[in-house]
């Protein structure tokens, strides 16, 4: 019949005390590991966003009503895939002369709309700052011109365009959370490491590892000889020693 080993709290917290130096030592790695690769080898990438409004094509009376607002806010979803679409995107290739296609081009554009809301948000993210900007600028140029031609209307409004930055800060990588992620990882890590190497820890240290392996009380334990008292014991059976010749 299998015997089922139960782990104490106090088990749990001897091994996590046995094994501390070892957590703490795998946390940091992976902390410093992280900090280096996000400083040192991960791209920066950096975000320039732009808003538009859109609206329904004014007229000498215009009026809004809430039916109106209905139908420009059903318009959004048309106007998020023709911002995404080839037919806007390689207008913006060829204006801006960008090395790329129009589907990369693509994965580097996010286009959020707020719920009831005729406002758009254009992202563009790319590891030159000043080229997301313009990237950013450009689609919404050529969105209102190319508008004009699809579907017959005039209707996208300039909210807040991207505007370049002194200092800009990348979106991504962040460092700081790179980091905190991979110390919270670590000590995960650690912990489970420092459990898995005192479960593969056969070795017998103490009377208590005697009785858990064995199952039967210890009686008695020889004490430790120190380097003083293995002299004094040294030359103790010396002297018996030339005794016992002596008196033979």
């Amino acid at each position: 019949m299998p015997v089922e080993e139960t782990i104490s709290l106090h088990d749990l917290i001897k091994v996590l005390r046995k094994r501390f130096v070892f957590i703490i030592s795998t946390a940091l790695f992976a902390v410093i590991i992280t900090g280096i690769v996000s400083y040192y080898f991960l791209t920066p990438i950096y975000q320039a966003s732009t808003q538009i409004l859109i609206n329904q094509k004014q007229t000498e009376q215009f009026q809004v009503s809430t039916q109106a607002i209905q139908t420009n806010i059903q318009l959004i979803n048309t106007y998020t895939v023709i911002i995404k679409s080839p037919a806007i995107l390689t207008k913006v290739i060829e204006n801006l002369d960008l090395d790329t296609t129009p589907a990369d081009l693509e994965k580097m554009i996010k286009v959020e709309t707020t719920q009831d809301s005729q406002v758009v948000n254009i992202s563009v993210d790319d590891p030159d700052h000043h080229r997301s900007v313009d990237i950013a600028n450009m689609i919404v140029e050529v969105l209102q011109e190319e508008i004009q031609l699809l579907m017959n209307v005039n209707n996208v409004y300039i909210l807040s365009p991207a505007v370049y930055l002194e200092n800009p800060f990348p979106e991504k990588p962040d460092p700081l959370l790179n980091m905190t992620i991979a110390a919270v990882s670590g000590l995960m890590i650690g912990v489970g490491m420092a459990f898995l190497l005192n479960y593969l820890d056969m070795t017998v240290k103490t009377e208590q590892d005697i009785e858990e392996i064995l199952g039967f009380p210890v009686i008695g334990i020889v004490s430790p000889i120190s380097e003083g008292n293995g002299i004094k014991l040294k030359g103790l059976l010396g002297r018996r020693r030339r005794k016992g010749q002596k008196d033979g």
